[in-house]
Formats: structure tokens, sequence, C-alpha cells
């Protein structure tokens, strides 16, 4: 291939290479021949040899021998050789390189240049690459630049400014007043340029943004008559005037309402009527437009109808066929069914139904479905989310069944549930250390719910020297000292709140820790004696053996008390199980002749542990209004942070017996 070859001879030179190593050929020996050209000191054809290098650089080769090449065709007076130049400064140079500061001075000089498109050249690349340096520098003459009379310079002025506000924010208060000047021009383009500054400066100085809240009548003013203005052929796209300006003033309409009552008031009109009236919602550029608004509408202190206006919308956008309209309607869903529940619930049959697609938005419809159960509709969802349990993805059924989990224990839950807790806590050896020292907490914050406190204090006087070490590493480390742990059971003994069963795990666990300490054992032989007398009985019958093990038979005391060993369900009944069965044991139901036989899941598994691993919400999670009933004896309430543990244990058995 010869060394003067045009740029078109050398794109099919490459492109016609039929391997690798023989494309590297053709462009190592072009380069060659630029870097030879690149020597000589009268070459007329440099624009040409650099246009060339770019394109071996986008193709990934290396192309810094041309940084050089690029200053003095910047420096050039010649506009081809400007235009080559300062493309190649682009790609080729960045604000870390040496060489980007000495296109400097030719910047400043383009700034000032006669030529418009030569003006622009400078402005494109210092708003692509320019450094801070270079941006301190030359703020001053992009501030002068928009206020020029070109509105092409002041729409690139405009964007090269927002580039130096985000490189120098200090600079911000320098562009502050020419952008707000920029609202009145009519130039799209400008217009679109200002309004991104603004928004720039507003999102990074609290100052600015009080200052531009004054300018919210203009914005409104401008976006009406974008709405209600007739067909232009120069900005019209799919029948909608200048959607992108439109989204971009949205965009700052809500920087500026946000907490901002006097702003979302200026606006209010403005919104609802681009909510009802001319916005195309059966194609993209409609929809960008809704979209948009919605959003502006949920962030500043709007109405309450044009709230639930923009829920609606929403919820039309769940029936769209476009895959990527309903995931972005679940995200703003999912954002605000905390405050406006009740307008989500409207949509609740359209979320559910979001639950059958097959791909990544199945994963935002079933955080939204699992929000919008309440005790009202607990029986029909329910019933939709087993549902979903049984077909749901793999990597999702974990997660499916733990919500559905936290669902059912959400309110009150059987006395039952503390020993099949305890078992869990007792099989996973691992876990001890992990479950005391967040059980001991727990206990310090809260000890109105009973039932976590019966299993902390079981925890305490089993696992209690765990907490002494202070060595678990899944928590930070907390130094606790015995009087600690002693200060923490005797407050529970002697709390109003405690019932009698609960005095009773707390005397047991201290009991148990006259083997697990050894400074403290008289203050525990001495909190016994005291409840020798108490008018409990069983409390009182637990004292008297405990201080029978301490008089005369104290030799057998350590062996008495020692930890207790893995619990074995495999016997007995329990809420009406058969006997035989345990958690990691699953025996696949027969099937009687004629029904048809279908494939075993592991959703099954999920389902059969959770009721094995705690009865009641077992139960529960197959007779979801069980939760409701008003006659419940021997209840005691466990709000659903103290079944958290629960749920991280039934993920980790799933994991095991996968």
């Amino acid at each position: 291939m010869s060394p003067s070859v045009p740029l078109q001879e050398m794109i099919r030179a490459i492109r016609s290479a039929r391997t690798q190593c023989e494309e590297r050929g053709v462009i190592q020996r072009e380069c060659a021949s630029i870097r030879a050209q690149f020597r000589q000191a009268d070459n007329g054809g440099r624009s040409h040899n650099l246009a060339k290098l770019l394109y071996v650089h986008m193709l990934g080769y290396p192309a810094h021998f041309g940084q050089m090449e690029c200053v003095r065709m910047i420096a050039s007076p010649r506009y081809s050789e400007k235009r080559v130049g300062y493309l190649g400064a682009m790609m080729l140079l960045d604000e870390k390189q040496d060489a980007s500061l000495l296109i400097t001075n030719s910047i400043k000089n383009d700034l000032s240049h006669s030529n418009q498109y030569v003006q622009s050249l400078a402005l494109c690349t210092l708003a692509c690459m320019g450094s801070a340096e270079m941006c301190r520098d030359l703020a001053p003459e992009i501030d002068r630049l928009l206020r020029a009379s070109n509105s092409y310079i002041k729409k690139k002025a405009a964007l090269c400014a927002v580039h130096i506000v985000r490189k120098v924010q200090d600079l911000g208060e320098l562009f502050a007043p020419a952008a707000r000047s920029l609202l009145a021009e009519k130039n799209h383009g400008v217009l679109h340029g200002a309004v991104v500054l603004i928004t720039e400066l507003c999102e990074r100085n609290p100052e600015t943004l009080a200052h531009f809240r004054k300018t919210v009548p203009d914005l409104v003013h401008i976006m009406k008559g974008l709405v209600i203005s007739g067909y232009s052929p120069e900005h019209d796209v799919a029948g909608i005037s200048d959607p992108f300006l439109q989204v971009r003033i949205l965009r700052l309409l809500r920087i500026l309402g946000h907490n901002n009552e006097t702003a979302s008031d200026a606006m209010n009109d403005l919104l609802a009527q681009v909510q009802s009236t001319n916005t195309d919602s059966t194609k993209t550029v409609g929809n960008a437009v809704l979209y948009e608004t919605v959003l502006t509408v949920l962030d500043i202190k709007s109405e309450s109808g044009l709230r639930v206006l923009a829920v609606n919308i929403l919820g039309r956008f769940l029936l769209n066929n476009d895959r990527n309209i309903r995931y972005i309607a679940m995200t703003s869903l999912q954002k605000i069914v905390g405050t406006d529940h009740n307008a989500v619930q409207r949509h609740r049959g359209t979320i559910v139904d979001c639950l059958k697609d097959q791909d990544a938005s199945v994963n935002r419809a079933l955080e939204l479905s699992l929000a919008l159960v309440s005790a009202s509709n607990i029986r029909s969802m329910m019933k939709e989310l087993l549902l979903f349990l049984t077909s749901c993805p793999p990597e999702l059924r974990a997660h499916a069944a733990s919500g559905i989990f936290n669902l059912c224990a959400w309110g009150d839950v059987r006395d039952e549930t503390v020993p099949n807790l305890i078992q869990l806590i007792t099989n996973a050896s691992e876990l001890h250390c992990y479950t005391v020292h967040k059980l001991y907490r727990a206990l310090l914050t809260d000890i109105s719910q009973q039932s976590l406190v019966q299993v902390a204090c079981w925890c305490i006087g089993e696992y209690g020297d765990l907490l002494l070490r202070g060595e678990c590493q899944e928590t930070e480390p907390v130094q606790v000292t015995e009087d600690n742990v002693l200060d923490a059971l005797e407050t529970v003994l002697q709390s109003h709140m405690s019932s009698p069963a609960t005095r009773a795990f707390a005397l047991t666990a201290t009991m148990k820790l006259s083997t697990r300490i050894t400074d403290n054992v008289d203050r525990i032989r001495s909190i016994v004696s005291i409840y020798g007398s108490c008018i409990d009985v069983e409390l009182q019958q637990r004292a008297v053996e405990y201080n029978a093990l301490f008089k005369k038979y104290d030799h057998m005391r350590a062996a008495v008390l020692e930890r207790m060993p893995v619990i074995e369900k495999s016997s007995g009944h329990s809420n009406g199980e058969p006997a035989g069965e345990t958690v990691k044991e699953f025996q696949p139901a027969k099937l009687k002749q004629g029904e048809p036989l279908l494939p075993q899941q592991p959703v099954n598994q999920v389902i059969v542990t959770l009721k094995h691993l705690t009865d009641d919400l077992g139960n529960a999670l197959y007779n979801p209004a069980s939760l409701y009933l008003t006659s419940r004896p021997k209840h005691c309430e466990v709000r659903l942070w103290a079944v958290l543990p629960v749920v991280n244990m039934v993920s980790r058995v799933l994991r095991d017996n996968r």
C-alpha cells in the first residue's frame, strides 16, 4: 500500500484484512508512513494524515505520537486544519496530559475569532476536555460569549459553561446573571442550553437555587408555549413540539419546586395541563414527557388530586406493551407506595399481573406487590404471591419466600414460636455468636416483646461465654462485662411487663451463667435465693432447685448446666403435625391413581420448610386470615423485627437443602 493513499483506501485495506495479524501489519505500515510525514517541515497533507491517525485510534491502536501534531494544527490559520486539529485534541488529549495546556492560548485566541465556526470549535473542545486550570483561565471569555448577539455562539457557550461549573464549582456565580437573561431568548437551542446550565447551578449551590426560584413563572410561560403551540416543522418530533426542551424544563421545575410551597403552587396548573391534554401517550416521545411530568408532580409539594392523576398515568404505563416503560412505572410506584398507598392500591390488579413477566421487571413487581399487602387484601394477595412462588425464577425464590414469611409474621404469633426459634438457633452452630450478640442488644433496647425476651434470655444463658468474649466477626465489637449481662437479666426479672414464663427463662439463664462466668457467682447465688419465696409456684420451684444445686449438689452443677445439645425434632406432635418429620427431610406426597404427575419443584421445599420452622407462622402462611382472629388465647406480641432472625435462618436452611 502506498504511503500517500487516501483515507478511504486505508479503511478499505484494513477491512479487507482476513486476520488480525494482517490488519496489524497494514496499520503499522500506515502509522510508520504518517510518523515520517509528521517529521517533515513542509507537509501539505497534515490534516489528511491526522484524519487517518484518528481512524487508527478509533480501532484501538496507539496514536499518541499525533498529539503534538494536533497542537500545531490548532494554531494554524486555516479552518480545514483547525477543524481536524481540534477533533484530534478532543480524541487524543485529556486534562491529565501536559500537552493539553499547550492549546490554552490557541483556544483563547479562537474564542475571539471573527468566524463563528472557529469560535464553535474552540468552545466544543473546551467543553470536552478542559481541565480545571483551563476553565479558570477561560471562564471570563465564556461569560462574554454568553452575552453575544449570535444565537449559535450563545448555545455553544452555555453548554461550555456547564462543563466549567462541573469542573470548578466556585465559578457558578459568574454565569448566574447571564444564564437568567438567556431565558428571554426565542431560539430553542439557546433555551435548551440555558435550562441545562441553570439546572447545574441549582444542583450545586443552595443560594443559587433560591435565586432561580424567581424564574419559575418564566419557565412555566415557556413550557405553556410549547404545550399549546401548533405544528412547527423545525421543532416537531412525532407531533410534540421540542420534547427535549420540555423534558429539560420539567426537570428544572422539579428541582425548583422541591420542598418549596410557593414554587410548587406556581407550576401546579401547568403540570395538570401537561398530564391531561396535548401529550400523546401512544408514542415514546409522549411517554417521555408524561414520565418527567409525573416525576415532577411526585417530587414537589403538589395538590393531592394532581398526585392521584400522576399515579394513574403510571398505572397506564403498566398496561403498555413496552417492557421498559412498565419497568420505570413500577420503579416510580415503589418509591411512592409509602406516601400515596391508597392511590397505588387502585392499580393492585395490574401490578400483580406484572408478576407473570419473564424479564427483570418481575423483581420490581414482586417488591411492589409485597408492599401493597394490607389487612384488607391479605387473603387475595397471599393467593397471588403463593401462586407466583410456584413458578418464579430460581434467583427470586428465596426472596419471595422471605417476603411472604415477613407478611405472615407482622402481627401476633403463638407461644409455640419460641421453642421453634430456639430449635433453629441451636441447630445453626455457626450463628450462635452472632445471634446472642444481636438478641442481647435487642434485650437492652426493648423488653416489652415477651417472645423475643424469652429467646434472648435463653441464648444468653446458653451462649453467655460467647457474648462476654466479644469476638463476633459479623457484628461491631462491643465490650460486654459480666455485670452488664446480669443487670439485663435482673431487669427482666423485676419488670412488671415480664410474664411468669419470661421470668422463668430469665432465672434459668441467670443460673446457667454460673458455669460460664467466674467473678460473679456469689451475685448469681443471691439472685436465685431471692425467688425461693416467690409467690409464683413455678418460679419458686425453679429457685429452690437451683439453690439445692449450689448447696448439696455443687459438684454436679457444671454437668447439669452444660450447653444444650442439638435438638432433634424427630418424634411427637406439634400443632397437629404428624410424628417422624424433620426440617431436613421432605417426603413427596403420594399421588393417587389417575392424578397427573407433576415435577417436584424447590418451592415445595420452601413452603414445607417454613411450616416446620415455625408452626404457627406456617399455618398463617396457608391461612392468612387466621392472623386477624379476635379470640386467640395465650398469644404474645412479637413484631416483625423479632422474627427477622428466623427469616435469615430460613434462607440459610434453604441453601443447605438446595
